[in-house]
């Protein structure tokens, strides 16, 4: 029988990564539409069927998505918290035709999305950080039982 008490989880994310994202999600407040239209821009660029996976106004989509990257990297140092929230998003991304390899497109169009906003303050520190939320959100929407078949390892460790 354990005596210490419950453990607590292991960070997906080192402290100054959860820094870097926090920060730099910060700074792309005020452009939260704009973003999302050149994030969407940019994934149909990278692969045009995924348009066909998006019904109805892109624009409010933009908002959801900007909402969810938002409550992730609000809920980094939560990772408790945070993962049956991508386990349940995962789930729904399932439903709407969603599979495992569109995942790399979506990452490519992020980090793409995110290097254009962000300008010279994207470092290759910045860029490994962004990198490894989205890993961890990769992992995590996979890991959905919707989506077996289809998972992936659960979270990235941190480095």
């Amino acid at each position: 029988m354990n005596r210490a008490g419950p453990q607590k989880p292991v960070p997906v994310m080192t402290p100054q990564e959860i820094r870097l994202v926090q920060s730099s999600y910060a700074r792309l407040k005020g452009d939260f539409a704009g973003i999302a239209a050149s994030f969407y821009e940019r994934l149909f660029t990278i692969d045009p069927t995924l348009r066909a996976l998006f019904h109805g106004d892109l624009a409010r989509q933009g908002e959801r998505l900007m909402h969810m990257i938002g409550a992730a990297v609000g809920l980094l140092n939560r990772p408790e918290t945070l993962f049956p929230v991508l386990h349940a998003l995962g789930a729904r991304h399932v439903g709407y035709g969603v599979k495992a390899q569109h995942y790399d497109s979506v990452g490519a169009a992020l980090i793409d999305t995110l290097e254009a906003g962000l300008g010279s303050s994207f470092t290759s520190e910045l860029r490994s950080a962004w990198q490894r939320l989205f890993e961890i959100v990769r992992c995590e929407m996979l890991a959905s039982p919707a989506a077996a078949g289809t998972a992936r390892p659960l979270a990235v460790p941190a480095s």
